[in-house]
């Protein structure tokens, strides 16, 4: 299966980057240089008028699966709120080799990094792992550290997909209508890690959005940059709520069970956490 480009032109696709960063600073998702985000896609794009500057490296992991495609991702360190004020300073693109195991990546002249996000291996890998899935040629990843779902992360009592998704998608019909699947899971491992990518890829398989405990959170989508922010938003609304209703001595019920399973079937989706 193939997917309309969202964005034939790069220029378009580099606006959202700065869009989806100012927003995720005003939500306090992004403190510092925390956060990044990355899209991988399949289309003709030439990336050297806007980062003339190319370079060979090695990948942090082997994705043969993304032979010829592109990555456009934010450098490490780098202030999401300021993308929007200097786009090619702040990322870079990555073409991916044949066998996965190297890319070229173009960059311009005052680049702001030294290299790639932390987490691009964790990056590549669900990309890799999505695109190969859905015979997709799009998909786009946003890892930030939104406060209230990163603080409910660190509550035992809401340490699972189910106990998490439960509380949080309860407190409006939009947020269950646009998360039916639920919230990911992933125990607290460290970041850039081996063993965070390989959780990471295999919830997201699951999962559009999941929690990395006392960490932050993944959203993904295969629609554009945008639609993965507005999953960021609503799950943070949900979180937010939650524990809104934790500081009031929990007297809130939100939405009951029966009344999720009636929206199911009006709204005709599958739902599967309550």
């Amino acid at each position: 299966m193939s997917f309309n480009p969202p964005y034939p032109d790069l220029h378009e696709l580099i606006t959202d980057f700065g869009s989806v960063g100012e927003r995720l600073s005003e939500l306090g998702c992004c403190e510092g240089g925390a956060g990044n985000i990355s899209v991988c896609f399949n289309w003709d794009c030439d990336p050297r008028d806007l980062f003339p500057v190319a370079e060979k490296i090695n990948l942090p992991t082997r994705v043969p699966e993304l032979a010829g495609f592109k990555v456009v991702f934010t450098g490490s360190g780098v202030r999401l709120r300021e993308i929007k004020k200097y786009p090619a300073a702040y990322l870079g693109v990555a073409v991916i080799e044949a066998g996965g195991e190297s890319a070229t990546i173009y960059t311009a002249p005052n680049k702001h990094f030294v290299r790639p996000t932390r987490e691009f291996n964790s990056h590549l890998a669900s990309h890799a792992r999505i695109i190969a899935r859905y015979g997709s040629n799009f998909h786009a990843l946003i890892h930030t550290h939104p406060p209230y779902l990163t603080y409910l992360s660190h509550i035992p009592a809401y340490q699972s997909n189910k106990a998490l998704s439960q509380h949080v998608l309860r407190w409006q019909p939009e947020i269950v209508v646009s998360l039916p699947e639920g919230l990911g899971w992933v125990p607290f491992c460290i970041p850039g890690t081996d063993e965070l990518m390989e959780k990471t890829f295999s919830e997201l398989e699951k999962y559009r959005i999941i929690v990395w405990a006392k960490h932050g959170i993944m959203a993904r989508s295969q629609d554009g940059l945008m639609d993965a922010l507005d999953l960021v938003e609503y799950a943070e609304t949900g979180a937010r709520n939650e524990y809104f209703n934790l500081a009031a001595g929990s007297p809130g019920q939100g939405l009951l069970p029966d009344e999720v399973k009636a929206m199911a079937r009006v709204f005709k989706f599958e739902q599967k956490i309550f």
